[in-house]
Formats: structure tokens, C-alpha cells, sequence
């Protein structure tokens, strides 16, 4: 019986995503040091301690000191989306010429996706706040599933469908677009996990609400964490007098302090065993099944 099919990733623009990477500023988010803060207090249910940890997307994900604090002695390595990205982290992060750390090798390495080792599998692979970029969200969990050794353990964060529901709903009321791309359910990435070759996936999720003192410091805030990379977004250029609107209606709907509430999804998983591969034939010698069946061996 074939397996079912992993849940169809929902549509998102993949130069949309391109261009973020190139524009994406090089500090991380404070909402995801906050989510990074919040999933290494799951740490503890890593009970191996790993050796090769795997930081994903290590510059936006805001998680590269968290992770050095919890395995001192684990070799980190930050894995980043290009190549652009990867030499951009690792010119940030190089410590300065009088710095003891430059001269005794302890900098983290910083490679692109395509740059990672094969023959070094990770122990740990930690993915913050970013599989909500992935084009193809499968596809990104069979990458994670490679990279990972036997017994290897995912843990991950994301976005979910009710993020910025407040924003939709504004937008949607005066005919804008959507302002932002669709984000997978829970259950479904769990679904995808199992179809990319992990066991036992656990999946969770939290509302964050975040408030600002103005609509306009919400909006600078919002652009830190990506740019809209929905396929159906309007296709031009917004004008002055469009965000002028804007930031009458977000006031407008405000009581006191304009807010917005973001679903934040985890997921952990470990990577399943390879299964043993059954051959379609098998085929025993007439001499072998008289043998058989004369020691009491044949059996329906």
C-alpha cells in the first residue's frame, strides 16, 4: 500500500523569498530572540548530549549564543540560505584581530545550505523562525533529514495561520490583498515530518500578542520580520496617501495601544531509522522447502 501523501505546501513567491535574503537586515528580530529564548527552555528534553549542532539560518534566527551557552563543547555550525548570506555572517561575526577567539579557532563556522559536510551529520538541528520561508516545506525537512546522523533530533519554530489575523482582516475589508503569506497549520507539518522521514513528531503552538505606541513604529517592527511574499499581493508600488490610510485605519482599530497577535508554532522530531529494504521477489530452491518442511520450519 503506498504511503499518503504529504499535505500540498501552500503558495508562496519564491523571488519574493530570494529578495529578502538579499535585503534582510543583518541583526535578528527581537520577536525571534524571543521565540529562540522561549524553545531552548525545551532543550531539556534533549537528553543526548550533541557534539555537532546545526544552527539553521543562523543569522536571522537570533539563536547562535543561546545554543553556545547550552553545549559549550559541541562543534556549532551556522548554515545560512546563500552563499551571500553564509560570507555576510561570517565577515559579522569574525571576532576582532586583538580578540583571543580569532587566533584560537573557536569562531563558529558559517556555511551556505550547499556547503554543508555529509560526512559530519549533526546530533542537533535547530531551525528558528524559519521554515515559514520555505518554498517547498517538505522538500526543507528532507534537507534537515540528510544533514541529521542517526538518532539526530530536529527542533524547529515558525509561523502559524492565525499570525497577524488582525492584519488580514483589515486589509480584506478594503479590498488590499492579503498582506502577507499563508502559514501551515500544525497539524500538517507534523504530517509532512512523518512523510520526510522523521519519527515521533510533537508539535505545539502559543499566541504572542505584541503592542506599539504607534501605528507607525508597529509597521517598522513588521518589516523586520520579512517582506510579503504572498503570490496574490498587489503588484505595485503602494503611494504616500495609501499609507497615510493605512495608518489611519490601524489606529482607527486600536482601543489604546495598536496591537497584532502572531501564532507561534514548535515542532521537535527525531530522525527515523532507515527501514530495511524488502526485495519484491524471494525465491527458495526446491531442495530448501523439502528441508523446510521436514524439520517443522514451513509454516502458513
Amino acid at each position: 500500500m503506498p504511503a499518503p501523501s504529504a499535505p500540498a505546501p501552500l503558495a508562496i513567491d519564491a523571488a519574493a523569498v530570494s529578495a529578502w535574503h538579499r535585503i534582510a537586515p543583518s541583526s535578528p528580530a527581537w520577536l525571534h530572540g524571543e521565540v529562540a529564548r522561549r524553545m531552548a527552555d525545551r532543550l531539556a528534553i534533549v537528553r543526548k548530549q550533541p557534539q555537532q549542532v546545526l544552527d539553521w539560518w543562523s543569522g536571522q534566527g537570533a539563536s547562535i549564543e543561546l545554543l553556545r551557552a547550552q553545549y559549550p563543547q559541541a562543534s556549532i555550525v551556522a548554515v545560512e540560505p546563500t552563499a551571500a548570506r553564509a560570507a555576510s555572517l561570517s565577515q559579522a561575526r569574525r571576532a576582532p584581530w586583538w580578540s583571543l577567539a580569532r587566533w584560537s579557532g573557536a569562531a563558529a563556522a558559517v556555511v551556505d545550505e550547499a556547503g554543508l559536510d555529509p560526512a559530519r551529520p549533526a546530533d542537533l538541528l535547530w531551525a528558528n523562525m524559519m521554515l515559514h520561508w520555505a518554498v517547498d516545506p517538505v522538500e526543507q525537512m528532507q534537507r534537515w533529514q540528510r544533514a541529521l546522523g542517526a538518532d539526530g533530533f530536529l527542533m524547529f519554530s515558525c509561523f502559524g495561520p492565525d499570525t497577524l489575523r488582525e492584519l488580514r482582516a483589515l486589509y480584506a475589508e478594503r479590498g488590499w490583498g492579503p498582506p502577507n503569506t499563508a502559514f501551515t497549520d500544525m497539524h500538517d507539518l507534523g504530517d509532512m515530518l512523518v512523510h520526510a522521514g522523521f519519527a515521533d513528531p510533537v508539535m505545539d503552538m502559543e499566541y504572542l500578542t505584541l503592542s506599539w505606541e504607534s501605528p507607525a513604529a508597529m509597521l517598522g517592527e513588521l518589516r523586520t520580520l520579512g517582506r510579503n511574499a504572498h503570490p496574490a499581493r498587489y503588484p505595485g508600488l503602494r503611494t504616500p496617501a495609501w499609507k497615510a490610510e493605512l495608518l489611519r485605519a490601524l489606529q482607527a482599530g486600536s482601543e489604546e495601544r495598536p496591537a497584532m497577535r502572531f501564532e507561534i508554532i514548535y515542532g521537535h522530531a527525531f530522525k527515523a531509522p532507515p527501514r530495511a529494504k524488502v526485495g519484491e521477489e524471494t525465491r527458495v530452491s526446491l531442495a530448501d522447502m523439502r528441508s523446510m518442511v521436514r524439520s517443522g520450519k514451513a509454516r502458513d
